[in-house]
């Protein structure tokens, strides 16, 4: 992790904020106005970039390897441009895009997919891979939501619900681990 530097702008450094527990791989990269919560990971090769604008990321959320997370920075086009927020409980997979939007708690952000500005997904939602959200768009709690761009397919077992709080205790555990056996930087 770096902090943010002052290129001139008059703007005061900022510093990744860590929860308790919280895991960094040493080839993941977490910089900017970045706030991790409690008992969260992220994972090799994952960005994490506050540098334009916030990104608050809850309790036991993953950030699987690759994923990026990126703002959308306040200018001409867009006043106050859109910050990162992402809830609890939360598995983002493997090469997800989550880009200036929101995350409710217990959701899983299928491998590749893409989350584009000031869209929201409410709590409970399982997003597919390779799924794509347009800017703006709503996607509405306890439904599975495919497709480029996302429709949505159906509600959510009960299973599929119980899976939320199942994997994010999963890479808690597994966080725990990397905590144990590996060098925190």
């Amino acid at each position: 992790m770096s902090p943010l530097r002052n290129h001139g702008n008059g703007e005061a450094e900022k510093t990744p904020k860590l929860g308790n527990a919280v895991y960094v791989d040493a080839q993941a990269a977490v910089i900017g106005d970045v706030t991790l919560g409690d008992d969260s990971s992220v994972w090799p090769m994952a960005v994490v970039r506050g540098d334009m604008h916030r990104i608050r990321i809850g309790a036991r959320t993953s950030v699987q390897d690759g994923a990026v997370l990126h703002i959308t920075h306040a200018g001409p086009f867009n006043e106050s441009g859109w910050p990162l927020e992402i809830g609890d409980d939360v598995t983002i997979g493997h090469k997800a895009c989550l880009h200036g939007c929101t995350v409710g708690s217990r959701v899983l952000v299928g491998i590749g997919a893409i989350v584009l500005d000031g869209a929201v997904i409410e709590d409970e939602v399982v997003l597919a891979a390779g799924a794509l959200v347009p800017p703006g768009k709503r996607l509405e709690s306890g439904f599975l939501y495919v497709g480029a761009p996302c429709k949505q397919a159906r509600p959510l077992t009960e299973k599929e619900r119980e899976f939320f709080r199942y994997s994010a205790a999963n890479y808690v555990k597994l966080k725990n681990q990397y905590l144990t056996e590996h060098e925190q930087f």
